[in-house]
């Protein structure tokens, strides 16, 4: 199985509002950068978004290091919150409607497929990688507000 590092990063401005995510996929020291927006959506999606782009961008089940500075990402899939907000009917344990099911499902169907380790990065604190997937987030969020659309890109292509 290959190792491969993900680092991603999600920006809004507003929340909701206009958004972005950057994601950086690395395998013996290759690098590819991928970022994308939405015009209206909150922080919260654009970490999950993140995520979701950088295992979909995986050709193979893949062992993965994944570094993120949300808590929210690192605490609902470590700590069991999302399989348990599924097993419920996307419902908390407080009886409230989990937020984002549609992300989770997605991410969910992703884990099934990868060995991920999920690592929390303090964000803004230095951490280059991490910096990166922040210019790249709040990039997106800046495109995704002039066009007034949702995008996709890979940086170099």
């Amino acid at each position: 199985m290959k190792k491969i590092e993900i680092f991603t990063d999600g920006a809004c401005s507003g929340n909701p509002g206009p958004g972005g995510y950057g994601t950086i996929l690395r395998f013996n020291n290759i690098s590819k950068e991928l970022y994308g927006g939405d015009p209206k959506t909150t922080n919260n999606r654009m970490e999950m978004t993140a995520v979701i782009k950088g295992l979909q961008a995986l050709k193979e089940p893949c062992e993965i290091t994944l570094y993120s500075d949300s808590q929210y990402v690192i605490n609902a899939i470590t700590k069991g919150w999302a399989e348990g907000w599924k097993k419920r009917g996307w419902v908390k344990a407080d009886k409230k409607p989990a937020l984002n099911s549609d992300l989770w499902e997605i991410i969910l169907q992703l884990l099934a497929v990868h060995k991920v380790e999920f690592v929390w990065v303090k964000g803004h604190a230095g951490h280059t990688e991490n910096e990166r997937c922040d210019e790249l987030a709040v990039k997106g969020s800046q495109e995704a507000r002039s066009l007034g659309k949702s995008f996709d890109k890979v940086v170099g292509e």
